[in-house]
């Protein structure tokens, strides 16, 4: 699958916070992020393992009992079934790959 870049097909999930899916395959899915400052992501856990990078913007971003400051260009990685969360502290742009996919976020 190829995906050429297009600034269409985001939706909002929680307020301030955008998603759009990138690109998939049969057990990994790409999206983007788009976070407005001031948004919170709330504490919440799913069986997916995710895996993410902070393209630009800065975030407090909780994973099980540690929090870290995250700038451009850190990235992170959260296991299956624990729980996270993410303060929001400037707009931020943030691509994410999830397997198994996320069938949800399929349009």
């Amino acid at each position: 699958m190829f995906c050429k870049s297009d600034a269409n097909g985001y939706r909002e999930v929680l307020p301030g916070i955008s998603m759009k899916t990138v690109v998939y395959g049969e057990h990994t899915l790409m999206t983007e992020f788009r976070l407005n400052k001031g948004s919170i992501l709330p504490s919440h856990e799913h069986i997916h393992e995710q895996t993410g990078y902070l393209v630009s913007g800065r975030m407090i971003l909780s994973i099980g009992n540690e929090s870290y400051e995250v700038v451009p260009g850190d990235s992170w990685n959260i296991p299956g079934g624990v729980l996270h969360c993410a303060e929001i502290l400037e707009d931020s742009v943030a691509i994410e790959v999830f397997s198994p996919r996320r069938d949800e976020y399929l349009q």
